[in-house]
């Protein structure tokens, strides 16, 4: 019987590799090594865990102290871990004398080996990989190391570079998957549920109309009973305002929503797999805070909510701000649809909501200021237990009492505000509780997906 063409192939390639490795003449120690590295590479499935691994199989089979440094999505070469201190979390760059190059080197007291990764999958890596390379392998000493050795060293690169490739695809392609039920759930929560509300405004404006198509048959009779034509013109007229107020009220929202929409559904988040960022020079004031705050007035006014911003703080003439407006939008949504489902009366019986900003010196380092701004509301504090989790993925604290949510409110936050380069969190303070976030001073807007190289 013939073998299938497809079979046949494979078949041949299986036999030149078998012949291969007869012709590298790995000794027992050598196969065990790559035995042991394949082994582990599968077992551990963490990127960070097979760096680990990549550089404790020299320094166990071979003695070999062992440093291992990748190409960053920018296209600098950084040591991610090493045999002397493990793992680099910082990811610092390697040392200006360690070059990206095609052949091994020697290089002072050590030697060093190119790992280049999978060449039909090189196009899907976060970086450029010019001829495959996607970082380096430096061993030492190496003054124990005979030609063969060296030899079985680059094998070993080879093997570990064609594992880290799939290793951050399949990595690249969690993070994708995370993102995508993520932004998801924030699209469901951010603008979907937001957008039930505007039902209400549609019946505000069908009773209307049904109100004048009424009123239309009432000006028909008043030509014969002028008596009543005052107070048809006062109907009419209170009726205009109203749909004036109604319209100006579905503006705002079509507004609000088409902000949203065009934030959360930028093809670049889905390129990335995160979010990115459309920074803009912004007064947060005048820009963000009061066009969402305008949105909220009616629903806290039906829970006699009242609005007191004597917290203080900077003024947008003194401290503009670079930020994606659309998303921040969204996070003074989330802070304000929170304040609107928790602020309670305080021990005085009043209930408001309050917000400001102010300047903190050197938050993010010496000479690195920040801007602090607050969402403070009345109401018991969040229990203690609860705290060290409310800005987490789904979690709703005790004090939901009934409310409707879904626990993402504040976690859509945290990821904005920490994309931005800042920091969230919360106070118990007298009478209530203040949400806060604190930004970087930036003023230069960052640029766009498409002007980056």
């Amino acid at each position: 019987m013939d073998v299938p063409t497809d079979l046949a192939k494979i078949m041949a390639r299986v036999k030149e590799k078998r012949q291969a490795f007869e012709d590298y003449h790995f000794n027992t120690l050598e196969n065990d090594a790559l035995k042991t590295f394949f082994d582990l590479a599968q077992e551990y499935e963490t990127l960070e865990n097979f760096y680990r691994v990549a550089v404790s199989v020299p320094k166990e089979f071979f003695g070999l102290q062992a440093r291992l440094y990748l190409l960053s999505p920018e296209g600098n070469l950084q040591l991610v871990c090493d045999t002397l201190q493990g793992l680099y979390p910082d990811k610092p760059l390697a040392p200006a004398a360690l070059r990206l190059a095609s052949q091994p080197y020697d290089l002072n007291d050590s030697w060093v080996i190119p790992i280049r990764g999978n060449l039909l999958l090189v196009d899907r890596l976060p970086f450029y990989a010019k001829d495959q390379l996607i970082g380096l392998l430096e061993v030492f000493p190496p003054q124990a190391l005979v030609e063969k050795d060296r030899f079985f060293l680059q094998k070993y690169a080879n093997r570990l570079g064609y594992n880290l490739h799939n290793k951050i695809i399949s990595w690249q392609n969690i993070q994708h998957i995370r993102f995508i039920n993520s932004l998801v759930a924030d699209i469901e929560h951010n603008v979907i549920i937001p957008n039930i509300s505007l039902n209400l405004y549609l019946r505000h404006l069908r009773h209307h109309i049904q109100t004048m198509k009424e009123l239309d048959c009432l000006c028909e009779a008043t030509l014969t009973d002028c008596q009543k034509y005052p107070e048809a013109q006062r109907t009419f007229r209170r009726l205009v305002a109203n749909l004036e107020e109604a319209y100006h009220a579905l503006e705002q929202h079509y507004k609000g929503v088409s902000l949203f929409i065009e934030s959360l559904f930028r093809p670049s988040h889905f390129q990335r797999g995160q979010l990115v960022l459309r920074r803009r020079t912004t007064k947060v004031q005048s820009d963000i805070i009061q066009p969402q705050l305008q949105l909220f007035l009616p629903k806290l006014k039906e829970r006699q909510i009242d609005i007191d911003v004597t917290l203080g703080g900077v003024s947008d003439e003194e401290m503009p701000l670079s930020v994606d407006k659309g998303l921040m939008a969204q996070v003074y949504a989330n802070l304000f649809s929170n304040a609107v489902k928790y602020t309670r009366a305080n021990h005085e019986g009043r209930k408001y909501l309050s917000y400001g900003r102010e300047l903190v010196p050197n938050f993010f380092g010496p000479g690195k200021d920040g801007i602090k701004f607050n969402v403070f509301t009345t109401g018991p504090h969040i229990p203690w237990e609860d705290v060290p989790r409310i800005f987490e993925e789904g979690y709703r604290g005790g004090n939901a009492n009934g409310e409707v949510g879904t626990g993402r409110g504040l976690y859509f936050v945290r990821n904005v505000i920490e994309t931005h380069g800042g920091a969230v969190g919360y106070e118990p303070t007298l009478g209530g509780n203040n949400f806060f976030f604190v930004l970087p001073v930036l003023t230069t807007p960052e640029k766009s997906l498409e002007e980056l190289p």
